[in-house]
């Protein structure tokens, strides 16, 4: 239901605040599932590995990322920016770090920006799924992530679920396949159903603005 009242995002007793291109929207709050996948099971270890080390940092080293965190900026659900917690920027980093086979870092990193991609074209059937891209190849020690939605009706124009699909090599040249990562998790792609994706580029641990884009298999 579209509600005119300030900005809210999040949960409170059975009710949902949120938005979309339409403006602010309230719905009854759903319960989560807890499928306990193998994937769920993997990013919950590693919660609970980045919490671990968290702990085990010495004050000295808190404070560093503290400091990085405070220059890290991201967007949340209503569009508002904000900076990262010390804790968030530890978890971010080393998260993108495993995800590129990186060993975790105790240090706070100098941070840097990746350079994000150019264009991005979609090769999606029953057959082949592939994202090329550029500039390529990506620059040393640069990583492509792909994330992918479900498949959707044609008619959606909005995603929120996005779940990881692949990494691609360091400087890794176009393209990258996803076929069958994205059939293990989603089934082969249905001609006639949209799909959304999104990538990022990660250098040492930090990632780059996404590229989002969707596309009708054909």
């Amino acid at each position: 239901m579209k509600v005119l009242k300030p900005p809210q995002s999040g949960s409170l007793a059975g009710q949902t605040a949120s938005r979309n291109r339409f403006g602010q929207y309230e719905r009854t709050r759903a319960i989560p599932v807890n499928p306990a996948s193998g994937a769920q099971g993997v990013v919950r270890a590693r919660l609970g590995v980045n919490s671990a080390g968290w702990r085990a940092l010495t004050s000295a080293q808190r404070a560093g990322f503290s400091g990085l965190g405070l220059s890290i900026v991201r967007t949340d659900p209503l569009g508002q920016t904000y900076s990262l917690q010390g804790n968030q920027a530890y978890a971010s980093i080393n998260n993108n770090r495993a995800l590129t086979g990186l060993v975790p870092v105790s240090d706070a990193p100098a941070i840097s920006t990746p350079v994000g991609l150019l264009t991005v074209t979609l090769t999606l059937s029953a057959i082949a799924f592939s994202i090329a891209y550029t500039a390529t190849p990506l620059g040393a020690a640069t990583y492509l992530a792909v994330f992918a939605s479900p498949q959707r009706s044609p008619g959606r124009n909005f995603e929120a679920d996005y779940r990881f699909m692949k990494v691609g090599a360091a400087a890794g040249a176009s393209p990258l396949a996803i076929l069958a990562e994205y059939t293990a998790k989603f089934g082969v792609p249905v001609v006639g159903n949209r799909i959304f994706i999104t990538c990022i580029t990660l250098t040492l641990g930090f990632q780059s603005a996404p590229f989002v884009l969707t596309q009708v298999v054909a």
